[in-house]
């Protein structure tokens, strides 16, 4: 059976599950497109396109045709956690009939993560969906019926990105909504906290963010004019402990309500765009509540298509697990590209482990590009991970904030020497306080990083340069960032590739089996 799924609106993506196995996930930002990108036309037939013939199902992942009033639902539409909304009927598409499925983006996180989770189908589960506008947590039940069992906070995802736009000066007054990225800012601001007591003005400002009903209208920063806190600057003092207060008072809220609620120790399934805060994951793995605790890599909207095609599967044949890989984009397109002044040589690791412990920056291209919006190894910019120095390379070469921390990538069997942690990370999901002061690339201000582990298993290539990385350093484990354009999804064309590398000065790249190497 293959069930071609698409979500429309922001991380638009379409998503190919065949015989209860992930064949594909296309994103609209990937490519080079502009980052949270919506679904195009174009992208819809690039995936129809690498089916080898008409699916069976064509799935739409519930969306709105307008927010706040919330009104033209798509398909499903965005709210909904249960059966009812469901839409599944006959269609006749390109002459075939077919079945057409739709269910709502609330379920869609519920049954996606639950179809990508290592936990049997029968085994009940609690799952916390916490994004831009949905804050809830809920119960899985052995037959995957689904019950609600409370909202702690509508909307955390927006009101913790607003915080972030609310203090920066570059942000006018009269923008109509907050900027996609400044949650992922906000998180690395964080960590330059401090844990001094609260201020009324705190106080005042959280209680008001927390207790806005997200869902009947968005946080506008005019609306704010008069709080301390508009425009008082990203660098100052007050800001940074403001940033630190409201990200574990948003937390203590979801909380308080696991700790009343969610009394009976089964797995936690984590969705929505919140579920990319590392800090919180980890949070959740420590909070001695659950048995287990599930983040897929493309917790965010990205995974939107994965889960309603999921959730078609389950109504279909009464399966809701799925195989999946996180490489499971699309492969590198080798086009006409100038690669004058580049000396391409075989892609040895011992030569390429030289180049990075003599300070070298290289973009590294392997196979698929990953799922969700981090980079697992397969589209990344490589580096040393040892000086500050590297740290600060590596965000102008981004065009990023010099607070933006950059993530490590290390060999699994590295983990316990260099980190306090609750296990590996494969996804780059979590929290882990990092033990040596040998890698001050990638230790965030508070001693933190965001580590991704490797296996050999998981990703072979990427295994054995850092394998080689260790015998030449001692360590394994590399500075590991995305390789994009600011403002763009993952480089995956070869054209795109040259520019980027000339552009930014790196010293080489890697695509495949070839090491494309600066002349001297």
């Amino acid at each position: 059976m293959k069930i071609f799924a698409y979500k429309p609106g922001h991380d638009g993506h379409v998503a190919l599950i065949e015989d209860a196995t992930l064949a594909f996930s296309i994103e609209a930002e990937k490519d080079s497109g502009p980052r949270y990108a919506p679904v195009t036309p174009e992208l819809v037939l690039r995936g129809l396109g690498l089916c080898d013939e008409i699916p069976d199902v064509q799935a739409l992942s519930g969306w709105m045709g307008s927010f706040r009033p919330f009104s033209q639902p798509l398909g499903s539409g965005y709210f909904g956690h249960d059966e009812s909304g469901i839409i599944d009927r006959p269609q006749l598409f390109a002459g075939k009939e077919i079945r057409f499925f739709s269910s709502s983006h609330e379920r869609s996180h519920i049954i996606g993560s639950y179809a990508m989770s290592p936990f049997p189908q029968g085994q009940a589960c609690y799952a916390l969906v916490w994004e831009g506008v949905l804050g809830s947590f809920y119960r899985i039940d052995e037959k995957l019926q689904v019950t609600k069992l409370g909202t702690p906070v509508t909307g955390p995802g927006h009101k913790y990105g607003f915080l972030y736009g609310l203090a920066d000066p570059t942000l006018s007054v009269d923008a109509r909504k907050s900027r996609r990225e400044d949650a992922g800012k906000l998180m690395a601001i964080a960590g330059y906290g401090k844990d001094v007591a609260e201020t009324p003005e705190e106080r005042t400002l959280i209680e008001r963010l927390i207790a806005w009903d997200a869902v009947a209208a968005p946080l506008r920063k005019a609306d704010f004019i008069g709080t301390p806190f508009v425009d008082i600057g990203l660098e100052t003092e007050a800001f940074r402990n403001l940033a630190r207060r409201f990200q574990d008072a948003i937390f203590a809220r979801f909380l308080d309500f696991a700790k009343a609620n969610l009394t009976d120790g089964l797995p936690l399934l984590v969705s929505g765009g919140c579920g990319l805060n590392c800090d919180w994951n980890s949070a959740w793995k420590g909070a001695g509540l659950f048995a287990d605790v599930f983040v897929q890599p493309c917790t965010n909207d990205s995974g939107s298509a994965i889960g309603t095609a999921a959730d078609a599967q389950f109504r279909i044949t009464g399966n809701a697990k799925i195989e999946w890989t996180a490489y499971a984009g699309e492969d590198f397109v080798h086009d006409a590209a100038d690669l004058s002044g580049f000396d391409a040589v075989p892609a040895d690791d011992a030569v390429i482990a030289d180049e990075l412990a003599g300070g070298a920056v290289l973009a590294w291209v392997q196979g698929r590009y990953e799922i969700g919006p981090r980079a697992l190894g397969n589209r990344s910019l490589i580096a040393a991970p040892f000086t500050k120095e590297m740290h600060t390379r590596l965000n102008a070469i981004k065009k990023r904030e010099g607070f933006r921390p950059i993530a490590p990538i290390l060999l699994e069997e590295e983990l316990d020497r260099l980190f306090v942690h609750h296990g590996p990370s494969p996804h780059m999901l979590y929290f882990q306080r990092v033990k040596t002061d040998a890698i001050q690339a990638v230790t965030h201000v508070d001693g933190s990083a965001r580590a991704q582990t490797v296996t050999a298993e998981q990703n072979a290539r990427m295994h054995a340069l850092l394998s080689a990385f260790k015998a030449r350093t001692g360590y394994g484990v590399l500075c590991n960032t995305s390789l994009n354009f600011s403002g763009k999804g993952f480089i995956n064309r070869m054209s795109d590739l040259v520019r980027y590398v000339r552009d930014t000065g790196l010293e080489g790249f890697v695509v495949g089996d070839t090491f494309y190497r600066r002349g001297k």
